[in-house]
């Protein structure tokens, strides 16, 4: 059973009927390069300013249109945290996006000066943390990253906030598609994906929300149309479904910028396998990015244009086929008369 505090951050993540319709803009090397590739100079050439102009832009005209908005502390707060509307929920990101890079695997780390206490201080509505892993990395590796990702869900128990955790599988340093930021291998592994979600809804975790990557390349992901090859990779979601629903773990899926058709066919299998929403970027505002900044008008043009466009339609599939998440809370039957639950609290 969910804590009070973390029952209601959840609810604050959702829409009123329960259904995680998220943005995610925590987003730093995907966004760096795109600032790039549209002013034509090299990642290193992007200046704070200009991180910090898009992702204003980007809260500004997608914010009122989701349930609720994932931040980074170095560049989302500072650019935009006056623009969030009241009933948009905050999901705050822990990690930091620079990682360090072994021949046996990925080890995360916390953003240098940031905190569980210092996110539920500012008011944010949930904890994100972004673990990369994969069950075939070397032993040391995998204890570092579980104890990496149990010691921030034991905070987030500490101060009553939910516990949103990302899992991304990814190349070994020296693999031919070797790539430090994340792009979806055509060739992943189902399993690899399927027994990272198996590791983390283990209680002693503390996770309370799962933001999980496709099982199958979302570009050979064929219709699901009752064939043979879409019944084939139904099992591969009915398997993570299974596994959450075991541990009465919600799960919804980021996007990692595949096409906007490519990720609502993603949805649709997860949808049918339990899932409860979306926490997507890079789908739905990285065009409006490239093809217009620095142009501020233009951004904002193509944002309300054709971001908002892909994301409503996301909004109509979650509405209309994702399992909605209900806050179960204590029954009290231990508060007996007053000052009970005070002094139990």
């Amino acid at each position: 059973m969910r804590t009070i505090g973390k029952n209601r951050g959840l609810a604050r993540l959702a829409d009123a009927d329960g259904h995680f319709r998220m943005v995610a803009l925590d987003q730093r090397p995907p966004l760096f390069d795109a600032i790039a590739k549209a002013k034509g100079i090299t990642r290193e050439q992007v200046e704070y300013s200009d991180v910090t102009t898009a992702k204003r832009l980007l809260v500004e005209n997608l914010a009122p249109h989701c349930s609720s908005m994932l931040f980074d502390p170095n560049f989302a707060v500072p650019a935009a945290i006056d623009l969030l509307p009241p009933r948009c929920g905050l999901i705050m990101t822990l990690e930091e996006h620079r990682v360090e890079e072994t021949a046996g695997g990925r080890k995360s780390r916390a953003i240098t000066n940031w905190s569980v206490e210092k996110i539920r201080a500012m008011g944010g509505d949930a904890v994100k943390v972004l673990a990369w892993y994969r069950p075939d990395a070397d032993a040391a590796v995998n204890a570092h990253q579980k104890e990496f990702v149990r010691e921030i869900g034991e905070d987030c128990a500490r101060h009553d906030i939910p516990y949103v955790l990302e899992l991304l599988v990814y190349p070994f340093l020296g693999s031919a598609n070797h790539t430090a930021d994340y792009v979806e291998s055509p060739g992943k592994l189902p399993g690899l994906v399927i027994d990272s979600v198996r590791e983390f809804v283990k209680p002693e975790y503390g996770v309370d929300l799962l933001k999980l990557e496709s099982p199958l390349a979302a570009n050979s992901l064929p219709a699901r149309d009752g064939s043979t090859e879409a019944k084939a990779a139904q099992k591969e979601f009915d398997a993570i479904g299974d596994i959450c629903r075991g541990r009465n773990v919600p799960w919804v899926l980021l996007s990692g910028g595949a096409a906007p058709e490519k990720f609502e066919r993603v949805l649709d299998y997860s949808y049918a396998a339990g899932a409860s929403g979306f926490l997507a970027g890079r789908t739905i505002w990285l065009d409006a990015v490239l093809k217009n900044f620095p142009d501020r008008a233009a951004v904002s043009a193509s944002l309300r244009k054709d971001g908002l466009g892909v994301l409503q339609r996301l909004n109509k599939l979650t509405t209309a086929k994702g399992t909605p998440w209900k806050a179960r809370f204590p029954a009290f039957t231990d508060i007996k008369q007053e000052g009970d639950f005070a002094r139990a609290y």
